[in-house]
């Protein structure tokens, strides 16, 4: 079974992203800022993240840039899930390495057919 990272500070959005996600079999870890996703990845490498852009503590694009500096960090699917829209947010979050990104609020079709673009389902 896959797992999937969902990174938020919102519990309503982690937990209608963990009713998706274990809908579509993926075995969820929840972390609410990216400090506290970065160490659950120093303990556990997921598959996948999905990951909110504003957050206090580390916002999404500063535990992108970590992440991909940790050994196999470069492993995980990264979709960004956030209200930011404009194309320089879009650009930077895919530049610093995320595989696809999504906008809020979002449903099971639309993370089904991200996951699926990036080859996790």
């Amino acid at each position: 079974m896959q797992t999937c990272l969902v990174v938020d500070d919102s519990s309503v959005i982690r937990k209608v992203a963990r009713r998706i996600l274990e809908g579509l079999d993926f075995r969820i870890i929840e972390a609410e800022d990216g400090e506290k996703a970065l160490e659950a990845c120093k303990h556990e490498l997921p598959d996948a993240v999905l990951l909110d852009w504003n957050m206090p503590v580390m916002d999404g694009y500063e535990f992108l840039r970590n992440l991909r500096q940790m050994p196999d960090g470069d492993r995980p699917k990264v979709v960004f899930c956030t209200t930011e829209n404009d194309v320089a947010h879009i650009a930077r979050a895919l530049h610093a390495g995320a595989n696809e990104y999504i906008m809020k609020p979002f449903d099971k079709d639309i993370v089904t057919a991200k996951f699926h673009e990036v080859g996790l389902i």
